[in-house]
């Protein structure tokens, strides 16, 4: 049986990522594929439970803390859903993932890039999506469209945000065949044009 593909939908907070991942789902079942939607932190299960911690703890939580809670989420996710779902043949939307740890925690938290590098290379076995969409919004139009009720994340403040956008932005640069940036302030059919067109492209080559 063929692998199936991992995409993955990155961004800063009030992006439009789920939006898209959505968006993505129905033309993938449209054109008749398997497709499987997830999530980091927070996937069914345990992850639910690592979710709740940490977006929603109202005690102090260390920057380490916080990257390996993310991280025990990861490997958990991977084992339990993605890489069995992957092996069955389905195209699997992730939302968030890897680098979201490298802008929040190493970008954002300024924690050490290359340690998280081989933490995330541990925590997924070095499985690396075969497509990211980055959706680039301003941290004005973040904050717009978080609104009032942020989470423990969402509340970090905008020069954290400014990094974690420019850590995104940095990341694109290093992959661009595999990570793709993407105007989140144009509409959202222009945007799923954009992601659907990027989707063919990667369907054609597998």
């Amino acid at each position: 049986m063929q692998r199936g593909l991992f995409i993955t939908f990155e961004g800063i907070d009030g992006c439009g990522k789920s939006t898209q991942l959505n968006l993505a789902e129905k033309f993938l079942i449209k054109e008749g594929r398997d497709v499987l939607i997830t999530r980091e932190p927070g996937a069914k299960g345990l992850g639910e439970k690592l979710r709740e911690i940490l977006l929603n703890y109202d005690g102090n939580v260390s920057d380490k803390c916080e990257s390996f809670l993310f991280l025990a989420d990861r490997a958990q996710h991977i084992d339990e859903i993605v890489q069995p779902a992957l092996n069955s043949g389905k195209i699997v939307l992730c939302d968030r993932y890897t680098d979201s740890t490298l802008a929040y925690q190493g970008w954002g938290r300024k924690q050490n890039i290359d340690e998280i590098n081989m933490l995330n290379n541990i925590a997924t076995g070095g499985l690396k999506p075969d497509l990211t969409f980055v959706f680039d919004v301003d941290i004005e139009t973040s904050f717009k469209r978080v609104g009032k009720n942020k989470d423990r994340m969402e509340s970090a403040g905008y020069d954290f945000h400014q990094r974690v956008r420019n850590g995104y932005l940095e990341l694109a640069k290093q992959e661009p065949e595999r990570i793709k940036v993407i105007d989140g302030t144009k509409s959202v059919n222009e945007i799923s044009d954009e992601v659907i067109k990027n989707i063919n492209i990667l369907l054609k080559k597998s």
